[in-house]
């Protein structure tokens, strides 16, 4: 199973998880079965709000599952109808959220949890 967290910058399994899928400036996906992992990164980071391509912002990697702090609700059924799984990841590490998905303790991702937008802090989940 292929995991997506976007981070800020490549630390491996301690890179800390990123607040949002969208502006990632980058991605660390691990491959569960073998332990390794590899960064690309966001090639869709800068873009408008609302307008999140995730397909192209994992560079067309293969993923199951992105573990991630916020993500709109766009992008989230964009992932969805590609068949990745999307859980809301905590404060911590790529090391620390992978032992918490596999243990059942990430909630996944429902519409309901998504970011509605920035402006004068409302609508976001995270």
């Amino acid at each position: 199973m292929r995991i997506a967290f976007p981070v800020t910058e490549d630390q491996g399994l301690n890179s800390p998880v990123y607040g949002h899928f969208g502006s990632a400036p980058q991605f660390v996906v691990l491959d569960s079965g073998s332990g390794g992992f590899e960064a690309i990164r966001n090639t869709d980071a800068h873009h408008e709000h609302g307008q999140c391509q995730p397909i192209k912002a994992l560079g067309g990697t293969n993923v199951d599952l992105v573990v991630v702090g916020g993500i709109g609700a766009g992008a989230l059924m964009k992932l969805q109808s590609q068949g990745i799984r999307v859980f809301r990841a905590v404060e911590g590490n790529v090391r620390e959220n992978l032992e918490l998905l596999k243990s059942g303790k990430l909630p996944e991702f429902a519409a309901n949890m998504t970011c509605a937008g920035h402006n004068g802090g409302h609508g976001c989940a995270h």
